[in-house]
């Protein structure tokens, strides 16, 4: 590495630091917190660690670097009375997101330690990042622990080891990553050529626009879509912004949208933006005002980082993000302006709620006259191991989960992560069937040339039981032997296990309140289905999609023309009769003789995107696009509705309980 200026340039794939001890400086009426990023050690006098970044990732904020020298000529005086006063301190500037549009200048600032991310920079490569040391600081890092190629020489038997003297090696431990290191050249010849002034003021440009045109967004009732979170709390801390502009958006009434229903719609739009906490809680709980009460409430809530709980008790958890790169243009920020108008914006001579689902249904015949219609239904279908191909049955058992066997196995991945189509696509080639009178799940896959046979007595297969959680319940769950994992493992491409579900104190946490909402349930016992026991799909509903999905290509606002199967939902239950959407209404139903609890609308996700032709499988925006035009409610797509088995008698469910495709259905919406 080469030396210049007395700094070095270190070069790592990764930095591991260890944050201790914690001090917090009260300076300028702002609460600035410093952090030990490196273990420092001196023959006499301590040393302390002042680190800060150059540009805040939450709100884009750009700290002054004039901190830098404060705190190195006047630390006694700005931190009288604290033990630290008398201290040396060592400065450290995180410029990984500030570094692009505005570097530090070494030779104005007492800046000991400069850390930089090339994929910040450039975009590419990933998990590369520089370390700039001022020698003299260099000169006080010691490590506590060593890796390959950091030292000159070890000895296994006995405690000694020599380190390598030169500071980059001793800090790159294993291998670096050459091959991402060459092309970095490629991206200092870039930004050398564009200037950083220039990317600077096109950047500013950009977010200045973005911010300006969210600021004037209003509802019809003139009430204001966005708030911003750019607030600046001292001139002398913060003195500008940067290319980010974090910010939530806001219903006509006042309430929130979540952050996971403007994201799910940004990407229907091909819009790619960040939204969360962005690694960063302190400022996310600083701009968003959560107490550390409203931050262990939330986490006894079930909320933690990058889940969907966007919303808990009227409070936002998070927040949306955009930002600006050298290559972003006015055409950008122009269709990312257009895309929050069209898709959160109530305007005049529109429903309240753009696209509310009815929540009562008017059946019209053909002549306009209120008419009575049948429900019947048509389907059954079970899934024996989650997210694989189910099969259809005239009829089938009722057990206290449900279907009996639906989603009764899935498959774990070795480490430990639930594997589903959204992560795994080749699950939807493997198909399972259950033959009841034989006692026997056959499992088929185009990747094995067998068929697996499982055998459902529990004694089968013996591979033991554990404890797994998953969405946050536990489960009793059946091991099984190598040679079904194998099989498995081949199917998927993945080296994975196959689990059956013994026993669970999952409860689903679905029921509607006198409001409509969504709150705890705990009487209807779970599989491994996400949300319910049974998901019903109108096929008049179905039916209606695929009309709009016809007019928008027609119009050539969504592509070529797209038409659903009822089965792309993945449903247990097809009903048909009656008029789109009447199940929206339904509170209860009885299906022959066997009554069921409405739980409300089922909230889509991208998985209805998958297309699976001939062995491969497609994305697509649609119909989840078609969708949000129209079924959007409180931040959830709806379509379908999840069901509960009514529970007879506290012993469990009825003996002998069945459905039977044909057989009648009787709603009740009131």
């Amino acid at each position: 590495m080469r030396e210049k200026d007395g700094r070095l340039l270190i070069t790592s794939q990764q930095m591991i630091v260890s944050l201790q001890p914690m001090i917090v400086l009260e300076f300028a009426k702002v609460e600035v917190t410093l952090s030990s990023s490196c273990i420092l050690l001196s023959a006499g006098n301590a040393y302390n660690l002042f680190a800060f970044p150059s540009e805040c990732n939450f709100s884009g904020l750009r700290f002054s670097l004039d901190l830098a020298n404060l705190i190195k000529e006047n630390s006694e005086r700005i931190l009288e009375g604290s033990p630290f006063c008398k201290g040396h301190w060592i400065v450290l500037i995180d410029a990984a997101k500030g570094c692009t549009t505005c570097p530090p200048d070494l030779s104005k600032y007492a800046v000991d330690f400069v850390v930089i991310s090339f994929y910040k920079l450039f975009g590419y490569p990933t998990g590369l990042g520089a370390l700039v040391v001022q020698n003299d600081a260099a000169r006080l890092m010691k490590k506590t622990y060593f890796s390959g190629g950091t030292v000159a020489a070890s000895f296994a038997d006995m405690d000694f080891v020599r380190r390598r003297e030169g500071i980059e090696e001793l800090f790159e431990d294993g291998t670096i990553s050459f091959l991402s290191i060459a092309s970095i050249r490629h991206g200092f010849k870039i930004l050398n050529s564009l200037t950083p002034s220039m990317m600077s003021r096109h950047i500013a440009a950009l977010t200045i626009y973005v911010k300006k045109m969210l600021l004037g967004l209003r509802h019809e009732n003139e009430a204001n879509v966005c708030i911003l979170y750019e607030g600046h709390t001292s001139k002398l801390v913060c003195h500008e912004s940067g290319s980010i502009v974090s910010f939530n958006l806001k219903r006509p009434d006042g309430s929130w949208f979540g952050y996971s229903e403007v994201e799910k719609l940004a990407s229907l739009s091909g819009i790619q933006l960040r939204t969360g906490c962005f690694c960063n809680p302190g400022a996310c709980a600083k701009y968003l005002g959560l107490s550390h009460l409203d931050l262990l409430s939330n986490l006894e809530a079930g909320h933690v980082c990058w889940d969907d709980n966007d919303i808990i008790q009227g409070k936002i958890t998070g927040a949306v993000r955009v930002s600006f790169g050298y290559m972003s243009t006015y055409e950008d920020a122009k269709k990312f302006i257009d895309f929050i108008t069209s898709s959160f914006v109530s305007k005049p001579n529109k429903s309240e709620n753009w696209n509310m689902l009815r929540t009562k249904s008017i059946l019209l015949s053909n002549e306009g006259h209120e008419r009575k219609a049948g429900y019947y239904l048509k389907s059954i279908t079970v899934y024996p191991i989650k997210s694989c191909t189910g099969f259809s049955v005239e009829s089938w058992p009722l057990s206290s989960t449900g279907l009996q066997h639906d989603r009764e196995w899935l498959l774990k991945s070795l480490t430990g992560e639930i594997l589903t189509q959204k992560k795994v696509p080749d699950m939807c080639s493997i198909s399972a069937y259950i033959d009841l009178n034989k006692g026997i799940m056959f499992v088929e896959s185009p990747r094995c040339r067998e068929k697996l046979e499982i055998n459902l007595k529990t004694d089968s297969y013996p591979g033991g039981i554990e404890e797994i959680e998953l969405h946050a319940q536990r489960y009793e769950v059946q091991y099984y032997e190598n040679d079904v994992d194998l099989w498995f493992s081949h199917a998927v491409g993945h080296p994975c296990s196959l689990l059956r579900c013994c026993s669970s104190q999952n409860y689903s946490s679905l029921k509607k309140d006198k409001s409509g909402n969504l709150c705890g349930d705990v009487e209807s016992r779970l599989n491994f289905a996400n949300e319910a026991q049974f998901l019903l799909i109108s096929e008049e509903s179905v039916s209606d999609l695929n009309n709009r999905l016809s007019l928008n290509a027609q119009k050539g606002t969504r592509g070529t023309p797209v038409q659903i199967n009822p089965m792309r939902f993945r449903p247990n239950l097809v009903v048909y009769g009656g008029e789109p959407y009447a199940e929206d209404g339904w509170l209860n139903i009885k299906i022959g003789n066997t009554n069921f609890v409405s739980l409300g609308g089922c909230n889509r996700c991208q998985m209805i995107n998958l297309v699976h032709q001939a062995g491969l499988v497609q994305k697509s925006n649609e119909p989840l696009a078609t969708l949000a035009s129209y079924r959007r409610v409180k931040g959830k797509i709806l379509f379908g509705i999840l069901l509960r088995y009514e529970i007879q008698d506290k012993m469990g469910m009825q003996t002998g309980s069945w459905l039977r495709v044909g057989e009648e259905i009787h709603p009740n919406s009131e």
